[in-house]
């Protein structure tokens, strides 16, 4: 028996098994829900552990803002969990009593959170509470706010933002834009 082979060679799956980061913390993380994820049934070890592996553009932070309405609609002790960065939005004025779990908090978010009497964990800490996650809300921050997808086809509707050095008369301006250089596409601004 030989191996399939598809066009392109030998096709791999291309999926992380470990963090492309050093960070000594995110490692031992790692390991200890690699170990939950196994010795466990919970679904929720399998995702935490996959999210670990992630790219920071798809581990994206999230602020309190967006934390207090999960916040109000998850039912009472239920803790949030946010494998990302935990954000302050100075615009929120009071912030709800809450527990959170998250890989990073920014100074000013935990210690707002903190004066509102709630509780901010470490997943090490979350692990030693709900080794299977019971009683936790998985969440994750916005990943298509970033600029970059403004330029991406489908994403801002029809319209995909284009890459131009400048805005002035000459860039992007000429035929098919003014009725002075050949035509005027209808419907272009």
């Amino acid at each position: 028996m030989g191996i399939d082979l598809e066009k392109g060679g030998r096709i791999r799956k291309n999926v992380r098994t470990e963090p492309k980061s050093d960070n000594p913390y995110l490692r031992l993380l790692v390991k200890l829900y690699r170990f939950l994820a196994r010795r466990t049934d919970s679904r929720f070890n399998d995702l935490v552990l996959k999210r670990m592996f992630m790219s920071r553009t798809n581990r994206p932070p999230i602020s309190l803002s967006r934390l207090a309405k999960h916040a109000k609609t998850a039912p009472k002790g239920t803790t949030i969990v946010l494998v990302g960065k935990v954000l302050d939005d100075e615009r929120m004025l009071d912030v709800p009593k809450m527990t959170v779990c998250a890989l990073e908090f920014s100074r000013s978010a935990s210690a707002r959170i903190r004066a509102a009497g709630g509780q901010v964990l470490t997943f090490d800490q979350l692990a030693l509470r709900t080794p299977t996650g019971s009683k936790t809300l998985l969440i994750r921050g916005p990943k298509h706010v970033r600029e970059v997808y403004r330029h991406f086809l489908g994403h801002q509707g029809k319209h995909a933002k284009p890459y131009v050095r400048s805005k002035g008369r000459n860039f992007e301006r000429a035929r098919g834009r003014r009725h002075s250089c050949g035509y005027k596409k209808k419907g272009s601004r």
